[in-house]
């Protein structure tokens, strides 16, 4: 089932066909092999940046697992870890605005052979080529659990525009139980992706440079109590059940709400956290939840990603991002992504 997939086992990792000593903490990390060589990581660069970017601009919301039934609870989160924090990292440019220049959205072919797209959002480490999304933003869970083909990140998407490049993802780190388990606990991925490109003829490929130095890249916590507040941005895109559409996926949202802990129905997931937010779920699964977001610095702390959404007051109205709880095992699998070297395609 899992034959492109390697699972990092205890005291083992895979390194190309060599069998290494790794940590033991590995056990929970599965790595999905993207574009793993140069030459395909440019035939993917291509494919979506050929005929004036024609694919990204025909890609539409991904709409596989947008809803799920759910109802907000009075008791608290307690942590079951000790905290542990990734600061954030400033790009080389200055902050415009006031969102992140680190959201953008991830592109991939899906079950059905057409290009579609998620959100996600760069996340600081080693070598700046880290993006955070969901983890069926990265899995098929509509087939065997192989990996949706073609994925890409553009930061700051808009209208067919890779105004900090394009990013072709390598590899990524996934929970081990959502692929074998379809465990929605730990539906989050980690994509290493190769410095970015940009097309300056039909056959030519740009190296732009690394992710996070050219937009940033947004700290990480984990195993921390439940903040007061999150800043949810995504590119949501769906319409409302009562039909409304308030939300074109054409530019990035940002929503305040508090958070909560969260029971939910339709998906196996013990502990789900809330957040207040309109957000329709088309579009907007993979958003990133910031905590103690800056809007001078457009940088916080990455504390949630958009699994799905509910309408938790029965009004046909979303009112409610979902993510599994930043715990220990989320944090193992951060850490095995954030010390990947990629490299340029170009």
């Amino acid at each position: 089932m899992r034959r492109a997939l390697i699972a990092l086992g205890v005291g083992l990792s895979v390194l190309g066909s060599a069998v290494v000593a790794g940590p033991a903490h590995a056990a929970a990390t599965l790595v999905v092999p993207l574009a793993a060589t140069v030459t395909t990581a440019q035939e993917v660069a291509r494919f979506w940046l050929a005929d004036g970017a024609a694919n990204l601009r025909n890609a539409t919301p991904y709409t596989v697992q947008t809803e799920v039934g759910g109802e907000r609870l009075p008791t608290d989160f307690v942590p079951d870890g000790p905290q542990s924090i990734i600061p954030p990292v400033a790009s080389s440019a200055p902050q415009a605005g006031e969102a992140p220049t680190t959201s953008g959205k991830v592109f991939f072919i899906g079950s059905d052979l057409q290009p579609h797209w998620c959100t996600g959002t760069a996340v600081n480490s080693k070598y700046r080529n880290v993006v955070a999304t969901a983890g069926h933003c990265l899995l098929d869970v509509e087939a065997p659990m192989g990996p949706l083909a073609k994925w890409v990140f553009v930061p700051g998407y808009a209208e067919g525009a890779t105004p900090s490049g394009l990013y072709v993802g390598k590899q990524a780190s996934v929970h081990y139980d959502l692929d074998d388990l379809r465990d929605y606990d730990r539906d989050y991925a980690f994509v290493n992706v190769y410095s970015g490109v940009v097309s300056s003829s039909p056959d030519e490929l740009t190296d732009v440079g690394r992710l996070a130095d050219n937009v940033g890249g947004q700290g990480l916590r984990v195993n921390r109590p439940l903040a007061a507040t999150a800043d949810v941005f995504g590119y949501p895109a769906g319409p409302h059940p009562d039909g409304g559409q308030p939300y074109t996926g054409e530019t990035l949202e940002r929503s305040t709400g508090s958070t909560f802990s969260m029971q939910v129905s339709g998906l196996r997931v013990d502990r789900p956290i809330g957040v207040a937010s309109p957000f329709t779920g088309a579009g907007s699964v993979g958003s990133a939840w910031l905590a103690d977001y800056h809007s001078d610095r457009g940088l916080g702390y990455l504390n949630g990603i958009t699994l799905s959404v509910a309408d938790t007051d029965g009004d046909l109205r979303y009112d409610t991002g979902i993510s599994p709880y930043f715990d220990s095992d989320l944090y193992t699998v951060y850490r095995n992504a954030s010390n990947l070297w990629t490299g340029s395609i170009a």
